[in-house]
C-alpha cells in the first residue's frame, strides 16, 4: 500500500515537471511578454500624439479658409466721387458739356488753366450754397435762384482776375461772365447740389472743375504745341519746325476735341471689357 502510494506521487511530480504552467495558481499567472520588433516600436514612437494632429488640422484649416473681405476705406466714397469727375463723367470727354468755352479758350495751356480754374471756383461755392439753401428754395423759382447765385459769384472771379492776373483777364474776355450759363454749372446745380448735402455738394463741384480743367489743359497743350510750337509761351519744338496754323484756330479745336474724345471712349471701353 505504502508503495503504490509512492509510486502515484512520483508519477504525480513527474508529470508537474514536464508542465509547470499547470502546476501554478490561477490567480499567478504573469502577462505574457511582447517582444515587439524595433520596426514596430519605432512606428509607434513616430505617430503623432493627438495634440500634434489637432494643431496640423487647424493649420491646414486656417490655410485652406479665405481671407475676410477688408472693410472699405471711409475715403472710398470721396475717391470714387474725384475719379466720377475727373473720368467717368468727366464734363468735357463724357458728357460734352461747356463746348463753347472749350473751343474758344484753348488756344494757349496758359487760357486753359485759367478758364479752368475760374470754372471750378465757381463750381465749389454755388454747389456749397445751393446744397445750403434747398430746402428754402421754392421749387418754381429754383433754376431762376441758381442762375443769381452763380451770377455773383462768377462776378466775384471777373473782379479778382481784372485785379490780379489782368492778361489773363483780357485774354479769356467775355467767357469769364458767360460761366454764369455754362452748362456744366447749371447741371451740376439741377442734378447734384439740390438733392445732397454740402460737404459733397462741394466735393462734386471740385471733382467736376478739376476735370473740365484736365479736359481744357490737354485740348490747349495740343493745339499750342502744334499750332506755335510752345507751351505756356516757351519754345519747346525748336526753330526748325513749321507750325500747323489750322491747330490754333477753329477748326483745329474741333479737330483736337473729337481725337481726344475718341482716345478717352476707346481707353474706357477697353477697360470695361477687361472687367
Amino acid at each position: 500500500m505504502g508503495t503504490e502510494k509512492n509510486r502515484n506521487e512520483r508519477d504525480l511530480l513527474n508529470f508537474l515537471a514536464g508542465h509547470p504552467e499547470e502546476g501554478r495558481p490561477a490567480g499567478s499567472e504573469s502577462a505574457p511578454e511582447t517582444n515587439a520588433s524595433p520596426a514596430v516600436e519605432q512606428s509607434l514612437d513616430a505617430s503623432p500624439s493627438p495634440s500634434a494632429e489637432r494643431a496640423s488640422a487647424e493649420s491646414r484649416a486656417s490655410a485652406s479658409a479665405p481671407e475676410p473681405a477688408r472693410a472699405p476705406s471711409k475715403f472710398a466714397p470721396l475717391l470714387a466721387q474725384l475719379k466720377n469727375g475727373l473720368l467717368t463723367e468727366n464734363p468735357t470727354f463724357v458728357q460734352l458739356l461747356g463746348m463753347c468755352p472749350t473751343l474758344a479758350v484753348t488756344t494757349s495751356v496758359s487760357n486753359g488753366i485759367g478758364m479752368g480754374l475760374a470754372a471750378t471756383a465757381v463750381l465749389i461755392m454755388s454747389n456749397l450754397v445751393i446744397s445750403l439753401l434747398r430746402k428754402v428754395i421754392p421749387s418754381k423759382v429754383r433754376i431762376a435762384s441758381y442762375v443769381t447765385i452763380i451770377a455773383g459769384f462768377v462776378t466775384m472771379i471777373d473782379l479778382l482776375l481784372q485785379a490780379f492776373v489782368p492778361a489773363l483777364s483780357k485774354s479769356l474776355g467775355l467767357f469769364i461772365p458767360l460761366i454764369v450759363v455754362n452748362c456744366i454749372i447749371l447741371a451740376r446745380a439741377e442734378a447734384f447740389a439740390s438733392k445732397n448735402g454740402p460737404g459733397r455738394s462741394a466735393l462734386d463741384g471740385l471733382s467736376m472743375g478739376l476735370g473740365f480743367t484736365v479736359a481744357l489743359t490737354l485740348i490747349s497743350a495740343v493745339r499750342e504745341l502744334l499750332g506755335a510750337g510752345t507751351l505756356l509761351g516757351y519754345p519747346v519744338l525748336g526753330d526748325r519746325f513749321e507750325p500747323a496754323t489750322m491747330m490754333i484756330l477753329p477748326p483745329g479745336g474741333f479737330l483736337v476735341l473729337g481725337c481726344l474724345i475718341a482716345l478717352v471712349q476707346f481707353i474706357m471701353q477697353r477697360k470695361g471689357a477687361k472687367k
